[in-house]
């Protein structure tokens, strides 16, 4: 048991009394600023040396951090955590071990940290059980640090030794919502209220009217994080002014888009940020249950909430009467079975229902008539994460960061062919080619960078002639991008952009809830299009030809109809990948239908495959190896390939030592 529930069980102090029964009201800031209804010595003392510890301020033993994050688990971190751990046992060292979240830099997995009494914590990329011995011992023995695996300090104690802040994946950004992802225990609420957690709830329910809060959410200028981008606070406004007997609060934890991982990283870094922002915005709009939409894929983050759930609960944060103010509210997590299309408000509403999962045309929006016909406002977690800091630091301090109409930060996930990928958080107004060249490191390999997709599927591509665009709600739709949920996926000179909006394309087919013709059919057409590009002479029959070359020249019209004639913003926004790739990259477009060549060497049915004679050995290799059989020559001589039989497979090409094979 904690120290602070015993705290709350047995009762604080001799002076307080304050017992489960009769519970501290002021229990979040008095562990956050020490004790505020009297200056006993002894009481003031235990609670900040308490709180010291909760942050590790003061060790009392060493402390090793693992990354066990989705991305750290897949990197192999729990291979280093069995490692740690006999270590552990096998020199009888007595050190803490600590679970974390993900820090952001997933590239870097798997990571460990340690601190010993009196030091700086230290970072470690790549640990693994071949190595963790020698940090281990380095640290907690020699009290050295390895400089080949070391990313840096959280402070200044040990010689030689960066700090983190100075890394150039760290340098560069503002973090608001993951200043405490990878650092803090997930499933220790004493360690977030030790850090100022639930301060903000506290200081609201107490100081402010529901009015008030909105006011304070509109004059900071937050917005939406999902995609849209519409003001929070005059979204609450609506909801807030409905006369209702019940209303609901929905946590959008759904993610669909490819390459977005921002919601889960925060969930399961950082869960009662979530679970206080939540209980802020429920007081805003005057919820009393609260849902936490999240796809059934991410067993992890749920876990973790689970706890953090249960523990908000024990310490009186969220349930019956918080924090003596007379507000109640009741969270549930509700799993959904990873719907695209359940990202729209009205979708995710059904599902939540019972229903399945499909748009119903706006008016009535959700605020007024949403969850079971009640007043209901949904948020994401992006959203939500960011109201614990608002509320603390002021609306004035908050608005300070960010551009004109795009205040704060944006959270992303930058991922695809990149040397550091992982979750960034810049504020807005930071350039996208900071973000890729000075966070993330720029393109391996020595390759050039072609485009970066932003958005996900509804999203677009930003060329390399638009790279210093700014992050902004605004900038983005003036390239046909958008800022989407934060996807960033960036591709090099290797990536066809035909064959990437085909992928997108396929993706949004699949994932259309069937509801709109326009939506439906239209983007089956699109798909389809796309798929007769791709097609090389030999797959074509009859007609196909000439209807290839008449849907080309309609692709663009029909994208239009799309966006002006689906019923949801998911059916409105589904052709962007076409058009933003049409408009950058129109003359690989021209090489596909005109060509018929792909000049990244992607799509298959364009690729030519031909053998050098003067290099060929004849060593049978590339024949054993062809799936259709199209390659013939004798040993010893030079082999030939038969184009009509050739699928374009490209085994010949990496079976080859003596790089005969040609690849057009």
């Amino acid at each position: 048991m904690s120290k602070m529930l015993k705290f709350i069980e047995d009762g604080c102090c001799a002076k307080c009394r304050h017992t489960k029964a009769n519970p501290c009201p002021d229990m979040v800031t008095c562990l956050a600023d020490g004790p505020i209804c009297h200056d006993d010595k002894a009481c003031v003392d235990m609670m900040k040396d308490y709180a010291a510890l909760m942050k590790r301020d003061i060790l009392e033993k060493p402390a090793i951090f693992v990354g066990t994050g989705t991305c750290g688990i897949a990197a192999g971190a729990g291979a280093t955590l069995k490692a740690a751990v006999e270590y552990l046992e096998a020199n009888k060292i007595d050190a803490d071990i600590i679970e974390t979240g993900c820090v952001g830099l997933c590239s870097a997995e798997p990571i460990v940290d340690i601190q010993v009494p009196g030091q700086a914590r230290v970072s470690f990329q790549k640990v693994t059980p071949e190595n963790i011995e020698e940090i281990l011992t380095g640290v907690l023995v020699d009290s050295t640090v390895m400089d080949d695996a070391v990313i840096g300090q959280f402070g200044k104690t040990w010689e030689n030794v960066p700090s983190i802040d100075e890394h150039p994946f760290f340098k560069h950004q503002t973090r608001i919502v993951l200043r405490n992802c990878g650092i803090i225990d997930p499933g220790s609420v004493d360690e977030y209220i030790a850090r100022g957690g639930y301060k903000a709830l506290a200081d609201t329910v107490k100081n402010s009217t529901p009015e008030e809060l909105c006011d304070d959410i509109i004059d900071s200028g937050l917005r939406g994080r999902g995609g849209g981008g519409f003001p929070t606070g005059r979204k609450w406004t609506f909801a807030q002014q409905a006369v209702a007997d019940q209303k609901y609060l929905i946590c959008n934890a759904d993610e669909g888009d490819p390459g977005a991982f921002m919601d889960r990283a925060v969930i399961e870094g950082d869960p009662h940020r979530l679970l206080e922002g939540m209980a802020i915005a429920a007081y805003g709009i005057g919820a009393s249950k609260a849902y936490v939409y999240i796809r059934a894929e991410y067993p992890l983050a749920i876990e973790r909430l689970k706890v953090a759930i249960q523990q908000a609960k024990q310490y009186g944060l969220i349930g019956h009467n918080i924090f003596d103010s007379g507000m109640n509210l009741e969270i549930v997590i509700k799993m959904g079975a990873g719907a695209f299309v359940c990202g729209e408000e009205t979708a995710l509403i059904h599902s939540i229902e019972g229903k399945r999962g499909m748009p119903r045309p706006r008016p009535p929006f959700p605020a007024i008539s949403g969850l079971f016909g009640k007043p209901t406002i949904i948020n994401n977690v992006e959203t939500l994460a960011n109201l614990p800091v608002v509320v603390a630091e002021g609306s004035d301090a908050y608005k300070k960061i960010g551009t004109e109409t795009s205040k704060g930060t944006k959270v992303f996930a930058l991922s695809g062919k990149v040397e550091r990928t992982g979750l960034v958080e810049v504020a807005m107004g930071t350039k996208i080619r900071d973000i890729i060249f000075e966070i993330g490191g720029g393109i391996p390999n020595g390759k050039k960078y072609k485009a970066v997709q932003i958005g996900g599927p509804s999203g677009g591509c930003i060329p390399e002639q638009h790279l210093d665009i700014d992050i902004d709600y605004e900038s983005l739709k003036t390239v046909g991008a958008m800022m989407g949920s934060g996807g960033l996926v960036v591709m090099d000179e290797d990536t066809c952009m035909v064959d990437l909006a085909r992928f997108f394309m396929d993706f949004i087919q699949r994932e259309s809830c069937g509801k709109c013709i326009p939506c439906r059919e239209g983007t089956r057409r699109m798909l389809e299009t796309l798929e007769s590009i791709c097609r090389g002479r030999k797959d074509e029959k009859g007609n196909d030809s000439l209807e290839r070359f008449r849907s080309v020249v309609y692709i663009q019209r029909l994208a239009n109809t799309i966006k002006d004639t689906s019923l949801c913003g998911l059916g409105q926004t589904a052709p962007n990948p076409v058009l933003s790739t049409l408009n950058f990259f129109r003359d690989e477009y021209e090489d596909h239908i005109y060509d018929r060549k792909c000049k990244a060497g992607v799509c298959k049915g364009l690729l030519t495959f031909s053998i050098d004679e003067e290099k060929c050995v004849g060593c049978t290799a590339c024949v054993k190896k062809c799936p259709v059989d199209a390659i013939k020559g004798a040993v010893k001589s030079p082999h030939y390939i038969l184009e009509d039989k050739c699928i374009g497979c490209g085994a010949c090409l990496t079976t080859c030592k003596f790089n005969a094979v040609i690849k057009e």
